[in-house]
């Protein structure tokens, strides 16, 4: 019986202590709260460190502060600002990954051109100094035109009377290929005088339905032929030689050759890229093998 008692009265004691910690953990003047206090007066502590004079005895680092916590050491004082050190630096390189980032992902018309500044920042910059000059002049922003030379007027003119150039399937509309065919009999030489010696040599030469000669054709000269070939090397060479200029940019990264293997590389990058980027990524770090 002795047993069983001492048994339930260290039962009792347990549960009571158990009992105790979970009010404690509950209210809100527990020591978690003390504890907190004490990191905050450290860090207080740490401060008032930093900002130290430099020329007072280090045993001052070693006094009570207020509250009865004390300050930190000399070497946890150091600690404290490497880590504060550390901080600034990780948060200044996670800013400038994020700016590159945007810079990257921006359109190409407000990235940074040859001169240093956006597209956008130096048409305003345009647009300021072309109202200081109208300011200048006594002139209002409808006579702007005023201020341009007469080749720059010119060069307006004609950019406008310019007609644009084909894209896409407009390439091979009727419009297009009767200019493209107006274009290559501009160039066709009529020799008016050996048109009228092989009519006058074959008395068929304009044949009808019951022409015997069906399938003949008169004997053309070599140098007529010469220049029918010469006119086929140089549209296969204006053929391979055409491609839309695209602007380069600095800041891009630079993994072609010249232009074309650019554009060979874009549509590679378009159809297998979301494939590859794994391995360029194990590349790039070196850890591909």
């Amino acid at each position: 019986v002795q047993e069983d008692l001492r048994k339930r009265e260290e039962r009792a004691e347990v549960m009571d202590e158990r009992r105790g910690r979970i009010i404690n953990a509950s209210s809100p003047y527990s020591d978690s709260e003390e504890e907190s206090d004490s990191d905050e007066s450290k860090i207080m502590a740490a401060k008032r460190y930093l900002n130290r004079d430099r020329n007072k005895p280090a045993a001052d680092e070693e006094k009570t502060a207020e509250g009865g916590f004390t300050k930190f050491t000399g070497r946890q004082a150091r600690l404290f600002e490497l880590k504060l050190k550390f901080n600034e630096a990780r948060k200044a390189n996670q800013t400038a990954m994020d700016a590159d980032i945007r810079r990257k992902e921006a359109p190409a018309s407000s990235r940074e051109n040859s001169r240093g500044v956006s597209t956008q920042e130096w048409l305003e910059q345009r647009k300021r100094k072309i109202g200081k000059l109208l300011e200048a002049n006594g002139l209002d922003t409808s006579r702007a035109y005023m201020l341009d030379t007469q080749e720059a007027a010119e060069a307006k003119y004609k950019k406008r009377a310019k007609e644009p150039a084909p894209f896409g399937w407009e390439v091979f509309n009727q419009r297009t290929l009767y200019g493209a065919y107006k274009r290559r009999a501009e160039k066709i030489e009529v020799d008016l005088e050996e048109y009228n010696r092989m009519k006058e040599a074959d008395p068929e030469f304009y044949r009808g339905a019951s022409s015997l000669q069906y399938g003949t054709a008169p004997k053309i000269s070599e140098d007529k032929i010469e220049r029918m070939v010469k006119e086929l090397k140089d549209q296969e060479e204006k053929r391979k030689s055409f491609s839309r200029r695209r602007r380069f940019h600095d800041e891009k990264d630079v993994d072609s050759i010249n232009h074309r293997n650019e554009h060979f590389n874009s549509k590679i990058e378009r159809a297998y890229g979301k494939y590859t980027l794994d391995i360029k990524n194990n590349l790039e770090r070196g850890t591909a093998l």
